[in-house]
């Protein structure tokens, strides 16, 4: 009785949110709200970008305009792109008068761009698919204009580095508010984000929270436990053999997770894109629109690793793989829950989480980790075969610190033949895919876990290496350009990283973050002496 109590009590909440404070928020998706004049507007290419139209705002109720739009668009010289100018208002980036000063070093540049990506939601519009959250938040930048889930743990890095501490206090209620709200934390605050969530960083924000004095991690343990359920629905239901949403029980009982999303139509913020990938397969739409989605969720879109053949987008089977990743921050997750739950008195609840981390570690021991290579691989439960394509993933067991000393050495010395870079950690070993997630790019998050996850074990080397080559890529396109951007093509040269489905951001929340962090850690290095737009003469 006391473990049923504990995991469904949300009383002890110490966060300073009133959610009579906060807009109502429409979760129905445009798709929803806007049926086939959505599919009309995206299939039209009214906007080059198909996450324009989602972000826009009705300039009157939704039905109405849908009214609007049957009664006119089979007239003669009906025109859409003038009709949906008429009724909606595209979102405009302010004009940010925001110019590089030659004379800031690069974590001063850093600094003065946390104000830029930081929104106020004093004002939200109305039937606008953004959920509003009652505090301040800081966006990724370019054309992400709302919170990102795993994103916001590393830009927090930055944060507490520069001593925002108000503002990761703010964005740690927003989190708390959208969990208590929405049972989980989607993908991002916009409503076409609702039926997935991503990477499920949470527990290391907590610690982070605590770190920074902001808020006690165990205050937090009402929004972990649910998380927690929210990741596992219907596990305790499985047999061998079978899936439920984010869960698959394997031939032996085990039980681990994969990525998922309620929804399996295209993404709305990916509509024509979508549609066209689909096109190309022959597997039925529905399954390929809903690995899409999945693969999403990860974070990682797209990659290789969620391929049948790394060279067609089309042949995703993200819903077919069992992530090292996830597993692991799932795994993190359980502790810190049986951790926080023990310093509460909650000893049945420690117990029982205790006992769940337990049995993810034995699973992810058996089914993960591949001991002929020395390192952890992404499982494919529908073939029951390890996957052969390595990732930097393979890392985050030592970032969560569940690998065993001797399983640490062994990736550490995989890492050093095979996935390092002239500019840092690469993300796979597979180039010329298209896909972002693939060589020759490499992403901020990948090389913090990384770093952090070998220093755990020691590799100090290997880990000063990573961070010094990816603190030279990124003064070195600072020094070129001014600026930060999202990610990093991993050679010594100012080209700029390329693949995915639209074109590089810069700003950016979690390479500001991470290389805020690691310059703090590492003061001799080079990169405090850059300037923007100004090269060094070597």
């Amino acid at each position: 009785m006391e473990l049923q109590r504990a995991m469904t009590d949300t009383s002890s909440n110490a966060f300073d949110y009133d959610t009579r404070a906060v807009s109502a928020a429409d979760t129905l998706s445009p798709a929803d709200r806007y049926q086939e004049l959505f599919v009309a507007v995206q299939m039209q290419r009214v906007f080059p970008d198909s996450k324009t139209f989602v972000d826009c705002a009705p300039r009157q109720h939704p039905e109405r305009i849908l009214e609007a739009y049957r009664a006119q668009n089979s007239q003669p010289g009906f025109d859409l792109r003038n009709f949906v100018l008429e009724h909606f208002e595209v979102y405009q980036r302010k004009p940010i008068e925001f110019v590089a000063d030659p004379d800031n070093t690069l974590a001063e540049h850093i600094d003065r761009l946390w104000p830029v990506l930081t929104r106020k939601p004093r004002q939200h519009p109305e039937f606008s698919s953004l959920l509003p959250l009652p505090h301040d938040y800081v966006v990724p930048g370019g054309r992400f204009t709302e919170l990102y889930y795993w994103d916001s743990y590393f830009t927090m890095l930055g944060l507490d580095e520069s001593g925002h501490c108000e503002l990761l206090r703010s964005m740690a209620d927003n989190f708390a508010y959208l969990i208590d709200t929405y049972g989980h934390v989607p993908n991002g605050n916009r409503s076409y984000y609702l039926s997935r969530s991503q990477p499920p960083v949470f527990a290391l924000m907590t610690d982070l929270f605590e770190e920074s004095g902001v808020h006690r991690a165990s205050d937090y343990l009402p929004q972990l436990r649910k998380e927690h359920a929210f990741w596992t629905d219907g596990d305790d239901q499985l047999r061998p053999g079978e899936s439920h949403r984010r869960c698959v029980c394997l031939a032996d009982g085990s039980v681990l997770n994969r990525y998922w999303d309620e929804r399996d139509t295209p993404r709305e913020e990916s509509y024509i894109e979508d549609v066209e990938t689909a096109r190309s397969s022959s597997r039925p739409a529905h399954e390929v629109y809903r690995d899409l989605r999945a693969g999403a969720e990860s974070g990682w879109d797209f990659s290789s690793r969620w391929l049948g053949d790394p060279q067609r987008l089309s042949s995703i089977r993200t819903t077919q793989i069992i992530p090292v990743d996830l597993n692991s921050f799932l795994y993190n997750l359980e502790r810190q829950i049986a951790r926080l739950s023990h310093a509460k008195g909650q000893h049945d609840c420690a117990e029982a989480f205790r006992q769940r981390a337990e049995k993810r570690l034995a699973a992810i021991d058996h089914y993960l980790w591949n001991e002929q290579q020395g390192a952890y691989f992404d499982y494919d439960w529908c073939l029951a075969q390890p996957r052969d394509n390595l990732t930097a993933a393979t890392l985050t067991p030592l970032f969560v610190k569940h690998a065993s000393a001797e399983q640490a050495a062994r990736v550490a010395e995989v890492v050093r033949e095979r996935l390092l870079a002239p500019g840092g950690l690469s993300t796979t070993e597979v180039s010329g895919s298209g896909e972002q997630w693939d060589r020759p790019n490499g992403w901020a998050p990948l090389q913090w876990m990384g770093i952090r996850g070998l220093q755990h074990y020691g590799h100090d080397a290997l880990a000063l290496q990573i961070e010094e080559r990816w603190l030279k890529i990124v003064s070195l396109l600072f020094e070129s350009e001014s600026k930060l951007v999202e990610k990093y093509v991993l050679r010594p040269c100012t080209e700029h990283a390329g693949g995915g489905e639209y074109p590089l951001q810069d700003g950016f929340g979690w390479t500001n973050g991470v290389t805020r962090k690691l310059m703090q850690a590492d003061p001799s290095h080079e990169a405090h002496r850059c300037r923007a737009g100004r090269c060094r003469v070597e």
